[in-house]
């Protein structure tokens, strides 16, 4: 590779292509992999924020929504003043419950989702689900159906 190939790349210039990846690695006598690893940790850290609504705060865990089709949440929920009336939209849910006990309605069914438990559902079965006793947080995931019903915009 010649230098001016070389201080074309560094400066931003030009672009590595893939063949020249190894011998600048050899070169710097470092691997492919912590030639190409990035420098920060912006692009794997998900620092997430809260948002509070109704009796639930909730932590958007995956970037860009829900780009790849599902949205990652973590959701702390406290028990309501009155149990809501389960919805029906399009989709399909999934969550984990992290500590507490979470009541899920599923249609005329009750269901009790203790801490290292989970629950999967369509939700084209009228669905809901709140604290059960206390304090509950949650893992979910949800599809873009899911989202829009359950997320805070």
């Amino acid at each position: 590779m010649s230098a001016s190939t070389l201080s074309r790349i560094e400066t931003g210039g030009r672009r590595v292509a893939l063949d020249q990846l190894v011998p600048i690695a050899r070169a710097l006598g470092i691997s492919l992999d912590q030639l190409v690893e990035p420098i920060g940790d912006e692009d794997v850290v998900i620092r997430p924020e809260a948002h509070s609504s109704g009796d639930a705060i909730t932590w958007l865990l995956s970037r860009d929504r829900a780009d790849a089709g599902v949205v990652v949440a973590k959701m702390r929920l406290q028990p309501p003043p009155q149990w809501p009336e389960p919805r029906v939209h399009a989709g399909h849910e999934w969550f984990t419950v992290l500590s507490g006990s979470v009541r899920l309605t599923l249609g005329e069914r009750v269901v009790y989702v203790q801490a290292g438990e989970a629950a999967e559902f369509s939700t084209m079965t009228p669905h809901a689900f709140v604290a059960h006793g206390g304090t509950a947080e949650i893992l979910t995931i949800f599809d873009r159906d899911g989202e829009r019903v359950h997320l805070p915009n």
